[in-house]
């Protein structure tokens, strides 16, 4: 059912038939990766919070990135308390693994954070724990109808960009 609701919001920006489904999982990622033959920190992940209100909010990093929580509380007055996985299925209707701002059960605020901006294009999930999709920054915006870009990220390596970088840092 995921899947196919984020099929269904894709089909609006006529993008549903350049969702890749893979055999393998792509429910890390470090293993969306490797699926997808890309640096880790090209993997957009989509992580899921509570406001103050009790209201679930989405944030979509890049994979190499973590969460500052001096930032996320300066950005949105409200310590970061990530959602379980009952109530990310709930909020989102996406299973850990395949959430993505996409397709959504619920009209959830969506913000990207700035560490996705240093690359062309990423590759956020679809709503399947095999599943991604390949958007520009812009189109990810456009797409998660995305509220504005945040800097609540911490130890991503900003000039890494490709594999050649990566590769020149680490074990590949």
């Amino acid at each position: 059912m995921s899947l196919q609701s984020v099929k269904e919001h894709l089909q609006k920006f006529n993008r549903d038939q350049d969702i890749l489904e893979f055999e393998q999982s792509s429910a890390t990622v470090e293993q969306a990766a490797i699926a997808l033959n890309v640096i880790p920190a090209r993997i957009a992940k989509t992580l899921s919070f509570k406001d103050k209100d009790g209201n679930a909010f989405l944030v979509v990093a890049a994979g190499d990135a973590k969460i500052d929580n001096k930032k996320f509380k300066s950005t949105f007055g409200v310590k970061a308390k990530m959602l379980s996985a009952e109530e990310v299925e709930h909020f989102t209707g996406h299973v850990i693994g395949g959430v993505c701002p996409f397709g959504l059960a619920h009209d959830l605020d969506v913000y990207l954070d700035v560490s996705l901006k240093r690359f062309t294009t990423v590759f956020p999930a679809c709503g399947s724990i095999n599943s991604a999709i390949e958007l520009t920054c812009d189109e990810l915006f456009e797409y998660s109808n995305a509220k504005e870009w945040v800097d609540v990220g911490k130890d991503w390596n900003e000039t890494l960009t490709d594999i050649s970088e990566f590769a020149a840092t680490n074990e590949v």
